[in-house]
């Protein structure tokens, strides 16, 4: 046999702290077709900085759809299959990098998809620019090995094929064909070079993480040796490898027999004709009857069909995939969202999610019970939800597993008519819906009853929307699109359904209200600004106060949320407001020339409109027009301290009652917003900050000018005959 070793890379990415799926990494492959050997180069790696530690990585495996985790412990939706995904811990400690390997032997074709992500998060606020987190790195790479030339073997028809060494086993595919409903392996002959007993294993199908359904059987001797499964996957290409058990110098030559059992199919409609797809799209047309989209069907047809069912093993529904947007579906049956449901064949819906972007999201498939259809009061419908190929033999046991996938079970019933299931990043594949009427004391009592099932399926970014404190964010890996709840207020799950840590009503109104009214204690910063004649100042407190307020109503994560305008444009005002705020203050500290303070205000102002565009969350947006404004009035200070040779401002009631307090304020108020905001105490932490830094304000603003009065400004507002006062302006004469 020619081997074949290919190499696919991805580049690295770098991982966070978990909180939701989005801080997960994920890592997409394609495994071809033939592959019989596959190796995960598993690459992790940290900076050198003291800042960081020993962490570990754990990662995830799945096949066919992103995998389904659940590092923090929470409680997953009512009604969701829960199957925790196959994973490893990497460590790194001492070491700066890490490599591990994984190898999988003779794994399914298709997608593969790696999640990583670093431990859980602290909840800590952190501030950018004021620390540094330690970058951890992860990339990982694939090797596979496949055969170019696999023997095929044909059904019905035997195979011969010699295992030079236990070394070498003996890889052969075989076609499953559609409407398979057992496929049998017969190993017919087995005969060895040493005269010695033969003995080789046998494994069927190929290895599917986090869960495999590999058939194995060991054959000794000459005898026949068999394996049957029932419900092969359809149209698929099914791997079988026979390794020898025996000696290393010895040879075996093997007789392979594989043979299908067919299942012929019957449906409802033989035919899809335009009509009836037209009709199922555009509603029922003026006068007719029935629900939307079904023919009408006369008696004859019924009995008809009533009377053909028993020479088929299954019941086709015809049904129509609707693509409505990124990773969501609609699927509609033609012949109305009722289906028939019989006793003696199942009835089979076909849901296409196939297309390999269909992974990314929720399959949510809902059954309906008709009551009035089942005569039989301890009769009930029986459904199993499946992929590559469907369950064709139901029982009251509920055991929905084919040759190598475990289904998921539904039943409805007259005590409970409606039934619900979520498949939660279903794998890319055909799907199916089989539904069977069980009796309970009998098949042979539903023999001529028929029950009318409405079924529901379809496929959505998030289910229910992630609820009212959840997020549906559309995440995106490459070309590749899945979906996933960010969940507020203290909920958390997958679909933000876990109430654990929630907070209450009344935590959410007591934390709006502490972020929005905290904003008042500007009120007597714009007061004093206004008493002392110093309006531009005041009126970009009131805008401050005003946007701060207003975002933080519209930022609130429960119920407890008003928005008057656009969440982007609140924010943004309000840090506006917050840097411009403290611009105007310590340029007003200064005691400029007014000429020369109006154009600072003025062009600071602009510029900190274009940082805050470029980088809104960066610390130097604040923190460079600060300094700037600490650099003039110190050399303003500096400046009247020299003309005047004594300490500027000069009087000491000056510095202990208003300077030495308001600094003092701010200091406190930039340690509360650095160091100690985490999302637990965020409502009060960072309403102390409102509070400290509009006293800081207050105490901050400098006395009004000694030829101003208190109130000037409101002299300014009438139109009368005033004294003239000396502003001390140089004034010029014109002659």
């Amino acid at each position: 046999s020619l081997y074949v070793s290919e190499y696919f890379s991805q580049s690295a990415q770098k991982l966070s702290f978990y909180s939701w799926y989005g801080n997960a990494k994920l890592f997409h492959f394609h495994v071809p077709e033939d592959t019989v050997q596959l190796r995960w180069l598993l690459q992790a790696s940290r900076g050198k900085g003291p800042e960081c530690t020993s962490m570990e990585i754990t990662v995830h495996f799945r096949y066919g759809a992103p995998p389904v985790i659940n590092p923090l412990g929470t409680r997953f939706p009512a009604n969701a299959t829960i199957r925790p995904s196959y994973n490893i811990s990497i460590t790194l400690s001492s070491a700066v990098q890490n490599t591990t390997f994984v190898n999988v032997s003779t794994p399914a074709a298709g997608d593969w998809f790696i999640a990583a992500h670093l431990p859980e998060a602290a909840g800590r606020i952190e501030v950018k620019g004021f620390s540094t987190p330690c970058p951890y790195m992860f990339q990982a790479d694939m090797f596979v090995l496949r055969l170019t030339d696999m023997p095929v073997l044909e059904p019905d028809a035997p195979m011969t094929q010699t295992i030079v060494s236990p070394a070498k086993p003996l890889h052969v595919k075989v076609f499953v064909p559609k409407h398979a409903s057992r496929m049998r392996f017969e190993l017919q002959s087995c005969v060895t070079n040493k005269q010695k007993a033969c003995a080789v294993r046998v494994v069927l199908g190929s290895i599917t993480l986090p869960q495999s359904f590999q058939r194995i059987i060991t054959c000794t001797g000459s005898v026949n040796c068999s394996l049957a499964v029932d419900s092969p996957p359809w149209e698929k290409w099914l791997q079988i490898m026979v390794e020898s058990l025996g000696a290393a110098d010895a040879s075996v030559s093997v007789e392979m027999l594989a043979s299908f059992t067919a299942c012929k199919p019957g449906s409802t409609s033989s035919f899809l004709n335009l009509s009836s797809l037209n009709q199922s799209q555009t509603g029922p047309r003026p006068g007719s009857t029935g629900a939307v989209g079904s023919p009408s069907l006369s008696t004859g047809e019924t009995s008809r069909n009533s009377s053909n069912q028993r020479s088929f093993c299954l019941q086709n529904q015809p049904i129509v995939r609707e693509d409505l947007d990124v990773v969501s579906v609609r699927y509609r049956l033609l012949n109305g969202p009722s289906v028939p449901v019989h006793s003696i064949s199942p009835t089979i819906l076909l849901l296409n999610l196939n297309t390999g972007m269909d992974s990314g999201g929720s399959l949510v498939v809902s059954l309906l019970l008709n009551k009035t259809s089942v005569g039989l009061a301890n009769a009930s419908v029986v459904a199993c939800v499946s992929a590559a190929s469907p369950v064709l033999s139901l029982n009251a046991t509920h055991n929905c597993s084919t040759a190598f996938f475990q289904g998921y079970p539904l039943s409805v019933s007259p005590s409970s008519m409606e039934a619900m299931l979520i498949v939660l990043y279903p794998q890319t594949d055909d799907w199916f819906v089989s539904l069977q009427l069980i009796c309970l004391k009998g098949q042979g009592e539903c023999n001529a009853t028929e029950a009318k099932v409405t079924v529901f399926a379809y496929l959505t970014p998030c289910f229910n929307d992630c609820g009212s404190y959840g997020q549906c964010s559309l995440l995106r890996r490459h070309g590749y699109l899945y979906a996933g709840c960010s969940c507020k207020a203290g909920w958390g799950g997958w679909s933000c359904t876990d109430d654990t840590k929630a907070q209450s009503v009344g935590a959410q109104n007591l934390a709006t209200l502490l972020l929005t009214l905290s904003n008042l204690m500007f009120l007597p910063a714009i007061a004093v600004a206004v008493y002392r004649y110093y309006l531009v100042e005041a009126s970009v407190y009131t805008y401050t106060m005003f946007f701060s307020t207003f975002y933080h109503a519209c930022d609130q994560p429960g119920i407890a949320v008003m928005c008057i305008m656009d969440y982007d444009t609140l924010q943004y005002c309000d840090f506006l407001g917050s840097v411009v705020s403290i611009w105007v203050t310590i340029l007003c500290m200064s005691r400029v020339k007014k000429i020369l303070k109006y154009v600072l205000f003025v062009l600071g102002t602009l510029l900190i409109a274009m940082s805050l565009q470029l980088d809104r969350r960066g610390v130097w947006n604040m923190m460079g027009p600060c300094l700037f404004a600490l650099v003039i009035m110190i050399a303003a200070w500096v400046h009247h301290g020299v003309k005047r040779r004594h300490c500027y401002p000069s009087s000491w009631k000056r510095w202990v009652f208003y300077l030495l307090p308001g600094i003092t304020l701010a200091f406190i108020a930039i340690s509360v917003y650095a160091f100690m905001e985490t999302n637990e105490n965020y409502y009060y932490t960072h309403s102390i900050w409102h509070v400290l830094v509009a006293s800081s304000v207050a105490f901050l603003l400098p006395p009004r000018d000694k030829h101003k009065k208190p109130w000037a400004w409101s002299q300014k507002l009438t139109c009368r005959y005033q004294i003239c006062q000396n502003d001390r302006e140089e004034l010029y004469a014109v002659t």
